[in-house]
């Protein structure tokens, strides 16, 4: 039979749980790994939420699928056939959600969504006269692997942690002794902040524990690729958004058919664009002719030592429209602003304590560069920007070149000045401060 295909991913989670060598509590998660494969240097294809599904699921670039934006404000793909779930349902499979997808229309599920993605089965529908538990996204899913599906199945299982708001009721006690990111101040501002988080990841680990039971309970572990990760980095300042590694970077997490066993760690540079070429081998599909990825199981096997020599990403819109790319290759890292703004844009970071602590200091006036360069071995928290070094300039050369050549390749839509909205969508006023702030009504 057919492998089945779980597909766990999380709200704004980066890195930062217990397989990757973070204080934060997350055994099954670190169970996880452990049976299956790590990817230490996984990458999304751009730090925002709906950018980064859709990259995952079409195995395109967001400005090659159309996702240049939030899909709850109004953007979407340019062809909903062209996606894992598409193609699973196609070859057969049942294709379900529960909870979050994030790709069309409200991030939630409704009729429209699974009319337009492809998904046979809706699992979040409403009890009889009571309104949706969107807590109980791990509890439904549950009972779907427990009812032990005949045919092959997709199942798609989105949470919203570790998205803010996080738990409110954090102690001081709980932030004594937490450890913050590297972007950000050690601050009793911060450390609070990230205890919060550790509340939301823990919360995270238990629900996604609930549903790799029932996997375990029904007996399909054995014959069913788990795939684990998140849409981007934490929802924190300087990374959520950005397009450093603190933004970009994700954890990943498979576990199955096809050599996905034994707790081993790839250290080689991946993209999300690569699960799907990953999906087709696992389960026999042929490949799509549009992937832009390439499937994992070569470097699982170690028939190949890299799948690629350079990485890029992007953000076009998020709240507000802040378009940027970036290239990176195992030494180098390399940014370019585009327009004319060289304030941060505050409505693409979300509200909260480590916000409200930059800001008082002054966050808002910086000014941001056009460009930005960083040696990843000397520099790997992306803090001194060598783009103005004379004696990098072979570097800056060679990686604006990389740039310039996969815009080029990719007919990215910047090559043409300033990326418009969709008939309808809505942003956030750049100046403002809140995510919430929107410039002007939604266009008719």
């Amino acid at each position: 039979m057919r492998p089945n295909v779980l597909y766990i991913h999380s709200h704004d989670t980066g890195r930062y749980i217990q397989p990757y060598g973070h204080a934060v509590p997350t055994p099954r998660l670190a169970q996880l790994a452990g049976q299956g494969v790590l990817f230490r240097q996984a990458f999304c294809a751009a730090p925002t939420c709906s950018a980064s599904r859709a990259a995952l699921l079409t195995g395109m670039h967001p400005h090659c699928c159309g996702m240049l934006g939030l899909a709850h404000r109004g953007w979407s793909l340019n062809d909903y056939g062209r996606t894992m779930i598409r193609a699973l349902g196609g070859a057969g499979y049942q294709c379900a959600l529960s909870g979050i997808q994030h790709i069309f229309g409200s991030s939630r599920q409704t009729a429209a969504a699974a009319d337009t993605l492809g998904y046979h089965r809706i699992l979040d529908r409403p009890d009889e006269g009571k309104p949706l538990n969107p807590n109980a996204t791990h509890d439904r899913a549950a009972a779907f692997l427990r009812a032990r599906p005949q045919e092959p199945f997709f199942l798609d299982v989105g949470f919203g942690n570790t998205h803010r708001p996080f738990p409110s009721d954090v102690t001081e006690a709980e932030a004594r002794y937490v450890r913050v990111p590297a972007p950000l101040p050690d601050h009793p501002q911060t450390r609070l902040d990230m205890a919060a988080f550790y509340r939301s990841a823990a919360e995270l680990d238990a629900k996604i524990g609930t549903v790799l039971d029932a996997l375990d309970e029904a007996g399909l572990a054995h014959n069913t690729l788990v795939i684990c990760t998140t849409d981007h980095g934490i929802a924190f300042p300087l990374m959520k958004c950005n397009l450093t590694d603190h933004g970009l970077g994700v954890m990943l997490m498979l576990r199955g058919p096809g050599g996905l066993e034994g707790g081993r760690v790839v250290d080689a540079p991946v993209s999300h664009m690569d699960v799907f070429p990953t999906v087709c081998e696992v389960t026999g599909l042929a490949p799509p002719a549009w992937l832009q990825g390439r499937s994992l199981l070569p470097l699982v096997r170690g028939e190949a030592d890299s799948l690629h020599d350079c990485l890029f990403g992007e953000v076009t819109y998020h709240a507000a429209y802040e378009p940027m790319r970036s290239a990176r290759t195992d030494r180098w890292k390399y940014i370019r602003r585009f327009g004319e703004r060289r304030r941060p844009v505050m409505p693409n970071c979300d509200n909260g304590p480590s916000k409200s602590l930059l800001m008082a200091n002054g966050w808002r006036d910086r000014v941001l560069p056009t460009e930005e360069l960083y040696d990843l071995v000397f520099d790997p928290n992306e803090s001194h920007n060598l783009a103005f070094e004379p004696s990098c300039a072979t570097a800056l050369e060679q990686m604006r070149g990389r740039m310039d050549r996969w815009m080029k390749a990719t007919t990215d839509p910047l090559l043409d000045g300033p990326v418009g909205m969709p008939r309808g969508a809505v942003t956030s006023d750049p100046d403002a401060i809140d995510p919430e702030a929107l410039l002007g009504p939604p266009r008719a």
